[in-house]
């Protein structure tokens, strides 16, 4: 593990103590940098900034070489990160620890996963770490986890464009019942829209709702964190549905303008 260089990064902020507790432990086995956003940019997804400037501030976050704090969503970060401020510096990514699981659909959201998801798409292996655990979440044992994990990880040949997006719930370490591979789950909220009136008598929605505990079943991430295990899913950029391509080939979809040529 010498000379392996790590960018952390996140969607909960430079400041959340899940960042801050994986960069000490990550440390300890690689040089490590920081680009992450400056203030609480979860549910995100992979969305970039366009229209306006990013700035990058310089921060203090112990056990990191440099640290940047950006004005920007978490693939800016990493965006920023590999093509300025560390360019030709970075072996892996690893976005994280979030607070709160990113399983199943709900990847398509995350800003956890979307941060790893650019590095891929710049080139780089990623891993993204989240604790299944919003309300009460203790960081230090899952980021020691999260070391021993990386050093296994980066010793086995997995592809630079796919992403390893890792669940872990919030059980001591010794309880946890191992590291499951697992395929991305369905979530489907319960009463997902809470509708309520404000003091003058409009309208307005809170985006809420409850998952549903029986509508996953192994070998999904879902599954894995509710049985108590790691969930270890690859995940690739390419949503591309491979199962219909030679079905819609075989339409007879043609333009109106075309019909006859």
């Amino acid at each position: 593990m010498n000379n392996l260089r790590i960018l952390v990064t996140n969607d909960d902020g430079i400041m959340a103590p899940g960042l801050r507790s994986l960069v000490t432990e990550l440390s300890q086995i690689a040089d490590v940098v920081v680009a992450a956003p400056d203030r609480e940019r979860s549910a995100t997804g992979h969305a970039i900034t366009m229209f306006q400037p990013l700035r990058a501030k310089d921060m203090e976050v112990p056990g990191a070489q440099a640290a940047y704090a950006i004005s920007g969503t978490p693939a800016d970060c990493v965006k920023l990160a590999i093509d300025a401020l560390f360019p030709g510096q970075i072996d892996l990514i690893v976005s994280g620890i979030n607070r709160g699981a990113n399983l199943g659909t709900d990847v398509l959201y995350s800003g956890t996963v979307s941060a790893a998801l650019e590095g891929v798409m710049l080139g780089l292996p990623a891993i993204a770490f989240s604790l299944a655990e919003y309300m009460d979440p203790v960081f230090e044992p899952i980021a020691s986890l999260a070391k021993d994990l990386v050093q296994a990880l980066w010793q086995k040949p997995w592809p630079p464009d796919t992403l390893l997006n890792v669940n872990v719930p919030q059980l001591e370490v010794a309880a946890l019942r191992g590291v499951k591979v697992t395929t991305l789950g369905h979530l489907r909220y319960n009463n997902p829209i809470l509708t309520r009136q404000d003091p003058w008598g409009g309208t307005y929605y809170w985006l809420a709702g409850q998952a549903p505990e029986d509508n996953n079943v192994e070998p999904t991430d879902v599954w894995a964190v509710n049985n108590g295990y790691v969930s270890l899913t690859p995940i690739h950029f390419d949503l591309t549905d491979y199962r219909l391509l030679d079905t819609i080939a075989g339409w007879d979809l043609q333009l109106p303008n075309n019909r006859g040529r």
